[in-house]
């Protein structure tokens, strides 16, 4: 009875369910390969002439030999080699144990807090290398790409596949959105909630460590290439998204404990969503714009650097001050006096400052910095804008989860709080 009351069976389904579900995890790992084969110097350019596109895709598919040259044995072994070392790292670095949120077992998980550790560690390691050997010595993750790519989705299968399987296991608590009984969607959405060895949880130790850091590490890789071509100083383009991702993911390891309020590790499961989004999608597709820069070298100059900068800086702010105000507000302080209304649950909800103008203005900052990503590329292709189109449609979805969860949680009181903040992400436009 017990079990029964923690893991009822999931009644509805999203991503238009098994179907969704199989297209998505059939239409991830194409669309990584997608960018790369129609944004590369291999195809002639980004993007590839529209007339040519499907003769070269279906010469390539129905050729055994274009299937074997995705994978690299060297590229997988250095991709495991990676994997083993911020496991390793996590293991032996000092690091905080930081309480998660309540779960509905009654439990938190417990979580090793040493992720900016680590990565201080890994800049280190990186820096004399390259230091010592020069750039040269550091442009194979360049050279390796669709090996590394096909060594990450061979990770996530794997990973996805096994905590499936493991979730049948006496015990085991599910997620309440994984638990249809179709394998197909469950294994996609992810049907336990925290796949665990010992104090090890998969699922955070993937959300910003492999995948999260190695971001910055292709986009490193992609300075390193683009410097040997010109003989030693790379463009403006180039060095400027390094720097802001680098900022990035800095701030987010920084800031590791915030991840554990977040949707991913307190509502979804563990599957080949999140699996394939961590260690696939993350330094793959949101590192295109490094890489075109690679091929396609383009120089701002000082007026246009210092327009996109300010861009991704009034994102930053917006980002930083709006998760700020949740992060005290949550933690029972409120410095700036800001105004809540109280629920009938006895939850209290901001309706002024930063989440007074949208209800989640985290997002428009997170957009904002996205599109200063994109900027540096210039405008002759539509590709490099990839990310930030679908980071726009992916944050509009989950603000769409996220208002449907607490409408079920608040009732006639989540109604009240939306007359009072009408605005979803952008304030008087969405």
């Amino acid at each position: 009875m017990v079990a029964t009351n923690l893991n009822p069976p999931t009644k509805g389904y999203e991503f238009l369910g098994p179907p969704g579900a199989f297209l998505i995890t059939v239409g991830v790992p194409t669309m990584t390969y997608a960018l790369y084969f129609g944004c590369s110097e291999t195809s002639g350019g980004c993007l590839a002439p529209l007339n040519t596109l499907w003769p070269t895709a279906s010469a390539a598919v129905s050729d055994i030999a274009w299937w074997k040259s995705l994978f690299d044995k060297d590229a997988f072994l250095l991709y495991l080699a990676w994997y083993a070392y911020t496991l390793l790292t996590w293991l032996i670095l000092p690091g905080d144990w930081v309480d998660g949120v309540v779960m509905r077992d009654g439990n938190k998980k417990q979580y090793k807090i040493n992720a900016f550790s680590t990565f201080l560690l890994t800049m280190g390691i990186v820096s004399g290398y390259i230091y010592r050997f020069g750039p040269q010595s550091f442009t194979f993750i360049y050279e390796k790409w669709v090996g590394f790519v096909t060594a990450s989705l061979l990770m996530s299968i794997f990973q996805a596949a096994a905590c499936y399987a493991g979730s049948f296991a006496p015990g085991k608590l599910l997620a309440l959105g994984g638990n249809t009984g179709n394998p197909i969607y469950d294994f996609y959405i992810g049907r336990e909630l925290n796949p665990s060895i010992g104090s090890f949880d998969l699922k955070s130790f993937n959300e910003i460590r492999p995948g999260l850091m190695l971001w910055v590490l292709i986009d490193i890789s992609m300075v390193c290439e683009q410097a040997v071509r010109r003989g030693g100083i790379p463009t403006d383009s180039i060095i400027l998204v390094l720097l802001f991702q680098l900022f990035y993911v800095v701030d987010c390891l920084y800031n590791e404990p915030a991840i554990l309020t977040t949707m991913d590790i307190t509502t979804d499961g563990f599957g080949f969503m999140l699996a394939v989004g961590d260690l696939t999608w993350v330094p793959f597709i949101y590192s295109l714009q490094a890489r075109y820069l690679v091929f396609n070298q383009v120089e701002l100059g000082p007026a246009y650097t210092a327009a996109i900068t300010a861009v991704n800086l009034l994102g930053y702010y917006i980002f930083r001050a709006a998760n700020g105000e949740k992060n005290d507000f949550r933690n029972g302080r409120n410095p700036k006096n800001l105004k809540y209304m109280t629920t009938e649950r006895g939850s209290k909800l901001l309706i002024t400052g930063w989440w007074g103008r949208s209800r989640h203005p985290n997002y428009m900052g997170d957009l904002l910095m996205a599109l200063a990503w994109s900027l540096p590329t210039g405008f002759s292709t539509p590709v490099t804008y990839f990310y930030v189109t679908y980071f726009l449609v992916l944050l509009i979805h989950r603000q769409r989860r996220d208002d449907e969860n607490c409408e079920k949680k608040y009732g006639k009181d989540w109604h009240k709080y939306c007359e009072i903040v009408p605005y979803r992400i952008f304030p008087y436009v969405y």
